[in-house]
Parts: C-alpha cells; sequence; structure tokens
C-alpha cells in the first residue's frame, strides 16, 4: 500500500488498518512525520528521524558497591526479617533518644497497629536499679509511660518500701521502669513469642544503653523471655541470674510481676523478699 492509497482510505479503513498495527506490535510511534518506505525500495533505506525524548544518554559510571542496612521493617515481613531489621537499629542506636526514635519509627511488629502510641519507659534512666515487666496495659497506653496503671501504683509503693521513687533525680535513690515489648496487646493479653522475639533486640540495647547496677524482671513472661527458659516464675524468682547481651553483662532477679499481685495478695511476701534481696545488693554495691 503506497501513500496514495492511504489518503484515500474511508476512517473505517484507517482503523481497521489501526487495528492491524497494534495487534502486529506496532504499538508505538519513534517519529513525528510518517515515512514512506516504499518509496525508496531499491535504495537505501531511509532513517527515521530521532525522537530526541528517546535518545539514549550516556550512561553514568556504575557506584562502587556498598554494604546496605536491612530495609526498613513492615508488618508484612516475616518474623525472621523483622527480627533482622531490629537488631540493625538497635545496635545503631547509641543513645537512649536515639533507641526511642528507632523504635517509634519502626513497623515490623504488628502491635504497632494496633496500640495508640510507643511506650518506652518512665523514671530515671540514670537509676541503678531498672525494672523491666511484659507490655504496656490501657493506662500505660493512654500515656505512653510504663507502669502507670493499678500495678504501677503498688509497684511505686513496693519501690517506696525499700526507699527508691521512680523520679527521684539521685541515681541511687530512683528506678528505672519499661517493658520487653513496647506496644500494648490487644485486650491486654500476653504477647506473642513471635513479638517478643521482635522486641528483644530493643530491650538488649535499652539495658546496654541505659547501664544500671541490677535489673529486677517483674512476671513470668518477661524473665522467661529474657533467660530464654520455660520454667516458671514460681521457680524463676528471688534467684541472681547474670545476664549477657552483645555488649554487655548484668545482674539479675525476677519477681512477680505487681497484676499478679493485685490478683494474689498471698503472694506479696514472696515478692517482698525479693526486694529486701535487691536493696541488699544495692547497698552492698555502694561499700
Amino acid at each position: 500500500m503506497t501513500m496514495t492509497d492511504l489518503e484515500n482510505i474511508s476512517a473505517d479503513e484507517a482503523l481497521a488498518l489501526l487495528r492491524w498495527q497494534i495487534g502486529m506490535g506496532a504499538d508505538e510511534a519513534i517519529g513525528t512525520d510518517p515515512v514512506d518506505r516504499f518509496a525508496s525500495a531499491g535504495t537505501a533505506w531511509h532513517k527515521a528521524p530521532v525522537n530526541p525524548l528517546r535518545a539514549e544518554q550516556p550512561a553514568a559510571p556504575a557506584p562502587e558497591p556498598r554494604a546496605l542496612p536491612p530495609r526498613p521493617a513492615t508488618a508484612s515481613m516475616s518474623t525472621d526479617e523483622a527480627v533482622l531489621a531490629a537488631r540493625y537499629l538497635a545496635h545503631e542506636a547509641r543513645t537512649l533518644d536515639e533507641l526511642r526514635r528507632a523504635m517509634d519509627g519502626f513497623e515490623g511488629c504488628g502491635l504497632r497497629s494496633t496500640a495508640k502510641q510507643l511506650v518506652f519507659a518512665d523514671g530515671n534512666a540514670r537509676a541503678r536499679l531498672m525494672l523491666i515487666g511484659e507490655a504496656p496495659g490501657r493506662d500505660e497506653d493512654l500515656q505512653g509511660l510504663a507502669f502507670v496503671g493499678r500495678a504501677g501504683q503498688l509497684l511505686d509503693k513496693m519501690l517506696h518500701a525499700i526507699g527508691l521513687e521512680r523520679h527521684d533525680e539521685a541515681p541511687e535513690r530512683s528506678a528505672y521502669i519499661t517493658n520487653v515489648v513496647p506496644w500494648r496487646p490487644p485486650g491486654n493479653r500476653n504477647p506473642t513469642p513471635a513479638e517478643t522475639a521482635i522486641c528483644r533486640p530493643f530491650i538488649d540495647r535499652h539495658i546496654e544503653l541505659a547501664k544500671p547496677d541490677i535489673v529486677l524482671f517483674l512476671g513470668g513472661v518477661a524473665a522467661k523471655e529474657m533467660y530464654h527458659t520455660r520454667t516458671g516464675i514460681m521457680r524463676l524468682r528471688g534467684k541472681w541470674r547474670q545476664l549477657k547481651t552483645d555488649n554487655g553483662e548484668f545482674k539479675t532477679m525476677s519477681s512477680f510481676h505487681p497484676s499478679f499481685l493485685l490478683r494474689s495478695p498471698a503472694q506479696k511476701h514472696l515478692a517482698w523478699q525479693d526486694l529486701l534481696a535487691v536493696q541488699a545488693a544495692l547497698e552492698a554495691s555502694d561499700t
């Protein structure tokens, strides 16, 4: 078909021809003006005009290969991927403020999407005693502070009994309080093993940056996660253990969670024994 033939076809024939071209894969124009290929029969083919928008640019030199950090964690990641991302972020944090910002931006734990906010800690970060529970409850989720509900009020009374106040400016008279998991689980349920595993790098780094003399784990969920054991809190409590992290070793003990003591006040005498042991260890390290 020549250019003259093309000028004399009807609109329907032109559409049919266009559909045929598209069906054959000719679905993109590379020039603004049509070219009569038949007019150049027997001679060298005319070169189609170059579309400047499609002109190839000189290739840029390839960048030097370098190690890249893990991609940002999201709730759709696997547990193993989220743990790796958490480890990287925790390792990069050099201060407690940096750790808080890293955790606040972390999206690898699904609890973030159901909780109102991150619950990082409360108390004096320079305190010699650090207490770690399992996860925030409703009041903690609303206020963004650790242990501020009924269990937190009981904990304050317990600390006061051994001469400590969570907000005292003196490290030897204050306490620093946080949780293994920093987001409230729906309905105040216990965090799952996957959730505690994902958050574990953050709490390890939290301990390393706070540098307490003694760490007291509150409740079976926190103690079993931090000691990597299935032993119940009744057998774990009251015994000194060394906790090793990537960058430190810390003296620790476990005791009952205050919320358990509210439900089972008969066990308060055992918790009191644990607190007296902590008090004695703090006083002994002064001498």
